[in-house]
């Protein structure tokens, strides 16, 4: 029987799953990941995903919010619609809300607002937050920290960063979520010697499904899109890299996970 585990973040309403949502949740779950909480990255992203995750009661959940890259559509409408959507049981987090300086799809400036105005309404609404972060650390430590009292938490999504911005982001007491960019051997070489550093109750794993598929999964599959199954693969290696049992860290994530998160336990092999 696979160790049961979970998987804080999956991109479920990308439309490369469109033709085979349901087998890949089947094989997710025939993997052991028992639950699942799909990424909100616009105002249409997180209804779908609200919907998704209505669907599928107990095993899949939500989050509400607009990614960096969609922060020039971000209006007093998105934020009224994701106050609503922050009313469903299902939805359990605030984001994916942040910073992108990588490719500045949205210039700074809209990056900015749009991520000041979801730390707002999580700290109104009492959710945690979901954040991304590309090349723009020191920013978004400073943002972050102007609000993070207010906050009931918030788990820094698909962390790659090296010591010191992992110890930036434990200091402000984030979670960390890691994908599979510990798989990968280019560049993955900070984040695999930060890993053991990640204490326990803080560390959380996830695919951002479809992208990120592991560099290191034999056989490659065809059509590079990632899924929920092969989380127990980014465990694998997350346990290598950071000297631990794999059954161990399945349990300790999925402890962290359903307490981040307010899950119910919906597999009995999983302990409340």
């Amino acid at each position: 029987m696979p160790a049961a585990i979970i998987d804080i973040g999956v991109n479920l309403t990308h439309d490369s799953f469109d033709h085979d949502r349901q087998a890949v949740l089947d094989r997710a779950v025939a993997a052991g990941v028992v639950q699942m909480i799909v990424t909100g990255t616009s105002v249409a992203a997180s209804t779908d995903a609200a919907a998704l995750s209505a669907a599928n009661p107990g095993v899949i959940f939500a989050t509400a919010g607009m990614h960096p890259h969609h922060a020039s559509e971000f209006d007093d409408d998105a934020v009224a619609r994701f106050r609503q959507l922050a009313q469903h049981p299902q939805v359990v987090a605030i984001g994916e809300c942040g910073l992108d300086h990588f490719r500045n799809f949205s210039p700074p400036a809209d990056q900015e607002r749009a991520f000041v105005a979801q730390l707002e309404l999580a700290a109104e609404v009492q959710l945690p937050v979901f954040l991304h972060q590309r090349d723009a650390h020191e920013t978004f430590v400073s943002i972050l920290r102007e609000y993070r009292d207010r906050l009931c938490g918030g788990v820094a999504h698909c962390f790659t960063g090296n010591k010191r911005e992992l110890h930036d982001c434990l200091d402000l007491d984030l979670h960390i979520g890691i994908t599979g960019w510990i798989c990968d051997e280019r560049r993955g070489h900070d984040l695999r010697a930060a890993a053991a550093s990640i204490p326990a109750g803080r560390l959380m794993i996830e695919t951002d499904a479809p992208y990120l598929l592991p560099r290191d999964l034999t056989p490659q599959p065809k059509t590079r899109r990632n899924e929920p199954m092969h989380l127990p693969h980014i465990l694998e290696v997350l346990a290598d890299h950071s000297n631990r049992d794999f059954s161990e860290l399945a349990r300790e994530t999925t402890a962290t996970a359903r307490s981040f998160f307010d899950l119910p336990v919906a597999d009995p092999r999983v302990p409340g």
